[in-house]
């Protein structure tokens, strides 16, 4: 069973009687990236496991206007419940108000939405993803040249992960410069960018790359063609820490071409995505505690509740417990 802390229920989450009545809608922000490709083939294995007729998934191809319009398409199918990964944190609002207008509960996934109602964002700490790297760069590196290839900062994702990375190198790794490529989570940006930034700073030590599904492959296409790609461990290697958690990270690091991830559990944002609109579409409600599942729900600045997941640092020594986690 799996239940959260503050439910109103005690059999939430049992499966009992087809609950949740009603059919489920599922909205993608892109298929481009390996963390959302994995996501997407989550998706039927836990709407099944948690007793959850979800249709099929629809990918809003990283348009926020196309989001909206898919999220009322779904709504005048009549679906009972939506599961969304909001691309936009302030354009999503448009689509929850419509959900709400027909008392349709949503659960977001990944991102928070920045108004509107929904029953529960699924989201891992993403201020904790900028200090993790940030950490593990600062003190491998102490002092000279990082980048952060940054995420869009129209998403909450993009802000927490760029403004805690660069207040954790300036209070604790001083001697360390950060620089920053707006990336907006398209490999082509990134790829150009960091061309262009490692020309004018041939001399940079650190690499943090906010989501290594769109950023991982350019990046190392980047340096390698640069001739800047060296073993962890050699002379001249950049130290490279990533987010996702995918398992093409997972051989990143296992080759020693890049040195570390914060891993995002794809599959429990699908597994908790379908929990708690199952939850939400039989009435019931959560509160801010520690949840059953090693989580803790917390309720943001703007009254929303997060179940904020557990987000672990893979490096070479414990990547033999994540190995290739997502890639089912």
């Amino acid at each position: 069973m799996l239940s959260a802390c503050g439910s109103t229920d005690d059999n939430a989450g049992s499966g009992g009687g087809g609950g949740g009545e009603g059919k489920v809608g599922v909205i993608l922000p892109l298929l481009t990236s390996p963390f959302w490709q994995s996501y997407n083939d989550y998706v039927p294995k836990m709407a099944k496991s948690e007793d959850v007729d979800a249709l099929k998934t629809v990918n809003s191809n990283s348009d926020p206007a196309q989001q909206i319009t898919d999220i009322n398409n779904q709504l005048n199918q009549g679906v009972k419940g939506l599961v969304v990964a909001p691309i936009d944190s302030a354009a999503i609002s448009a689509g929850l108000d419509q959900a709400e207008r027909k008392g349709v509960p949503v659960v977001a996934v990944d991102v928070a939405p920045e108004k509107g109602k929904v029953a529960m964002v699924v989201r891992a700490n993403n201020v904790a993803y900028g200090q993790k790297a940030c950490d593990y760069l600062g003190d491998e590196i102490k002092s000279g040249k990082v980048v952060q290839i940054m995420g869009d900062l129209a998403s909450v994702n993009g802000r927490d992960r760029s403004k805690a990375f660069r207040q954790c190198m300036k209070e604790k790794y001083p001697k360390v410069k950060v620089l920053e490529i707006p990336a907006k989570w398209e490999s082509d940006t990134a790829a150009s960018k960091l061309d262009t930034l490692l020309n004018a700073n041939p001399d940079i030590e650190g690499i943090y790359m906010q989501a290594g599904g769109v950023y991982l492959a350019p990046t190392l296409q980047t340096l390698k063609a640069k001739g800047m790609l060296k073993q962890a461990g050699t002379k001249g290697h950049i130290t490279i820490v990533s987010n996702d958690g995918i398992p093409q990270e997972f051989e990143a690091i296992r080759k020693g071409q890049i040195d570390a991830t914060v891993s995002q559990p794809a599959d429990a944002y699908a597994k908790y995505g379908m929990f708690y609109i199952k939850a939400a579409m039989n009435g019931e409600k959560f509160k801010p505690g520690p949840t059953d599942h090693g989580s803790t729900i917390v309720r943001l600045p703007n009254g929303m509740l997060e179940d904020q997941l557990s987000a672990p640092l893979v490096t070479k020594e414990n990547v033999g417990l994540f190995h290739d986690s997502d890639d089912e």
